[in-house]
């Protein structure tokens, strides 16, 4: 009695271990996939959740950097704000490019007006080109003009990148 009770609990469970897998692979598979989505959530200037296939999807814009929200940085509210108001609610085009250490799907996003979200962030002055991971001189030459007319946080004299906004902020200490 108690094996048959072991196959069918096996049985049952099946299905769920076979969801598990599909889901992974999924995710993998977004990856250099282009797909419609709806955009359902801002959680910055530059990582969004779409809803993709009935499931969120972690988007995080390719080639850009945006001023920090959680860490209070200059300009992060401005940004989140700016892409909510060039994507929220709004079908778009992801371009799917690679996932991220935290499963995040890298991409680049249109919106219904045809506009590339990721190099509008950089042309309202919203975002840096984020160099370290993108050697594209579309982003470069926007940031470029973007400083040289001082539009969004290049207003600020001296807009401290978001990479550097992150870093730990160490004590210093004096020895007298």
């Amino acid at each position: 009695m108690g094996k048959i009770i072991s196959f069918v609990l096996c049985l049952s469970l099946i299905p769920f271990f076979c969801q598990h897998q599909v889901e992974a692979s999924d995710q993998l598979n977004k990856a250099n996939l282009t797909f419609v989505a709806k955009v359902i959530r801002i959680m910055d200037g530059d990582t969004m959740e779409v809803l993709y296939k009935n499931r969120p999807t972690k988007i995080r814009l390719a080639h850009i950097d945006c001023p920090e929200v959680k860490k209070s940085q200059p300009f992060g509210q401005h940004a989140k704000k700016a892409l909510s108001d060039l994507c929220f609610g709004q079908q778009v085009m992801v371009l799917g490019e690679k996932t991220d250490r935290y499963g995040r799907l890298i991409a680049v996003v249109v919106n219904h007006q045809k506009q590339i979200i990721n190099q509008q962030m950089i042309k309202q002055g919203m975002a840096w080109h984020f160099k370290k991971y993108s050697h594209d001189p579309v982003y470069a030459n926007l940031e470029i003009a973007a400083r040289k007319n001082k539009v969004g946080l290049w207003q600020d004299p001296s807009p401290t990148p978001p990479w550097e906004w992150r870093k730990p902020k160490r004590l210093s200490t004096v020895f007298k």
